[in-house]
């Protein structure tokens, strides 16, 4: 299996393009901190990371923006934060401002010139419009919750995603998913066939911060702790071939 063999990439979004970790941190500590407390960024993380695992068990087709404002109520139960509606609905509305990696916008643009580039995102379109604006429009298609009625970890999603490609003749050998979060893609696109890439964007820290545990570890086909690793991978590939 080589780089230069797929066709297609398809991407998670909020924790592989997007730094949603950074986003939840900077809209949680202003508000922790006016109420005086003092939280570590780690603990805020784990109580999203939880309260989105319990989340998805409860209400597993709703899109994670839809999720925002119940994991916000178990997060303030949990770390003491305050409970109004304005922090709870700010939670959600805190969205737009949730940055891209720094290396995103770059390595998409490079990957744009050897795959088709597709999102799969368990966010709702209106959340998914704002990424792609923070990521200056890199998908040729997109498929979200809000599409699918369900979210990732369902293989009803990836089922989803590749019938909407199908018509464009790709078949399974030539996807590779690209994903952050080993609970939502990692485990289940390699359960389902699908070559895998794992952006491990925290590399050198412990546990899965603002991801839920997955239940196993899934070692992917393809390791890096950038995208910017991989667009150099994928153009050393090309640039052998070519040779």
């Amino acid at each position: 299996m080589k780089l230069t063999d797929f066709k297609i990439l398809t991407f998670d979004v909020v924790g592989t393009l997007v730094d949603f970790e950074t986003g939840i941190v900077e809209y949680i500590r202003p508000i922790a901190e006016k109420a005086g407390l003092k939280l570590d960024d780690e603990a805020i993380l784990l109580a999203y990371g939880k309260a989105e695992g319990i989340e998805h068990e409860r209400t597993p087709g709703l899109p994670f923006v839809d999720m925002m404002e119940p994991c916000y109520m178990a997060m303030a139960a949990e770390l003491g934060l305050p409970s109004d509606d304005a922090s709870r609905d700010g939670f959600r509305q805190s969205i737009p401002q949730w940055p891209a990696f720094p290396d995103s916008v770059e390595a998409l643009k490079r990957l744009s010139r050897h795959y088709r580039l597709v999102a799969m995102t368990n966010s709702n379109n209106w959340a998914y419009n704002c990424f792609s604006e923070v990521l200056e429009h890199p998908f040729n298609d997109k498929v979200t919750a809000e599409d699918v009625e369900s979210c990732k970890p369902d293989p009803l999603f990836y089922g989803f995603a590749r019938g909407l490609q199908s018509p464009l003749g790709f078949r399974k050998a030539d996807y590779l998913h690209v994903a952050q979060s080993q609970y939502h893609d990692i485990g289940v696109a390699k359960k389902l066939g699908y070559a895998t890439c794992w952006i491990q964007r925290r590399m050198g820290r412990e546990g899965f911060g603002a991801s839920p545990e997955p239940a196993q570890f899934t070692k992917p086909d393809y390791h890096f702790s950038t995208l910017a690793e991989l667009a150099d991978a994928v153009e050393r590939d090309f640039a052998a071939a070519a040779a």
